[in-house]
């Protein structure tokens, strides 16, 4: 659905993205994950055919963005980090208005809006004018256009920017909602706990270039070594009577006063063995868990070891003669 091949992006002198390439498949949430200036969101706008880029090559459902790039934006469906709305339209006029942009039937847009509005809340403001809603609304009603067509691939650049929990919780619904009906998402959030829930696959941009990429399970045992698990015993068996069981079957990491945790590669095998050898001691267990290692304890090692490698990328800002065309101007 979305294939990228050594895409790059220059403007001027400054490279803004050096060959990016990935492959997201039908139902296949991405997150693009990276410090502001890494490279995020100009990708976004190469891969929704809105900029063109330097070299590389990308296809949305087999149509090359720059030589089909009508087609391509028919099938995407794009949330800006900063989406620009028509303030004097109401909800209803604006989503019309989009949606004969994209060629839609008046009623199929009709019968879409009215879905999508219900659907994230707005049902009942569809008559207000869009420089009366809140922040978090205009963010949704954004999403909402970005839905109206129904299109197999979406890129969400910060999707839940500005929204209170309640409906940020209500976007991340529909995210999985709309992952589960085959599509394929390109998310960037700086919301890590948001991608960790959601993302099938992390990629970490920095300086433009993907330094890292592969499943959360993929990323954290590559960095951070193998799971770390804890035990606890009964509270009249200290912790330490653990330790010689422990360390033959494998590497003991740390004692405290009422836990002993230790690295293992393969739990299934070993877990099992380690509860009968401390049974035939007469050594109570009270607990045996797997230590949480967090997105942000991954993609913060990555990015610190990136940094301290290379040193700082410079922010991601085209030279001062360049600007982008508004979203009106491009979809037509």
């Amino acid at each position: 659905m979305i294939e990228t091949h050594q895409l790059c992006k220059q403007f001027g002198s400054f490279q803004a993205v050096r060959n990016i390439s990935l492959t997201i498949q039908p139902g296949e949430l991405l997150a693009l994950l990276g410090p502001n200036g890494a490279g995020k969101t100009t990708t976004v706008r190469m891969l929704g055919a809105i900029l063109k880029p330097s070299s590389g090559w990308a296809r949305i459902c087999n149509h090359d963005i720059v030589n089909e790039a009508r087609v391509v934006r028919s099938k995407i469906g794009l949330l800006t980090e900063y989406p620009g709305l028509y303030n004097r339209m109401r909800a209803v006029e604006y989503l019309d208005f989009f949606g004969a942009l994209l060629g839609m039937n008046a009623d199929h847009c009709r019968q879409r809006a009215e879905l999508l509005l219900k659907q994230f809340g707005l049902w009942e403001a569809r008559g207000k004018r869009l420089d009366s809603y809140s922040k978090g609304m205009k963010q949704k009603i954004a999403l909402v256009r970005a839905l109206i067509h129904d299109p197999p691939v979406l890129f969400l650049d910060e999707p839940t920017t500005a929204m209170d929990p309640q409906s940020a919780r209500t976007v991340r619904d529909a995210i999985g909602d709309l992952r589960a009906a085959d599509r394929s998402i390109l998310l960037t959030t700086h919301n890590l706990a948001e991608a960790e829930a959601l993302a099938d696959r992390i990629a970490i941009i920095r300086g433009g270039q993907i330094i890292a990429e592969g499943t959360i399970a993929q990323l954290t045992r590559q960095l951070m070594g193998d799971p770390i698990w804890e035990l606890r015993l009964a509270p009249a068996h200290p912790a330490e009577r653990a330790i010689p069981l422990l360390e033959e079957l494998a590497h003991v990491a740390e004692l405290g006063p009422d836990f002993v945790r230790y690295r293992c590669s393969d739990p299934n095998r070993v877990n099992p063995q380690l509860i009968a050898r401390l049974a035939e001691q007469g050594l109570l267990l009270v607990s045996m868990a797997e230590v949480p290692r967090s997105l942000e304890d991954v993609y913060l090692r990555i990015v610190a070891e990136r940094q301290s490698s290379n040193g700082k990328s410079p922010a991601e800002l085209p030279p001062a003669d360049e600007s982008y065309e508004d979203e009106v101007t491009l979809l037509r």
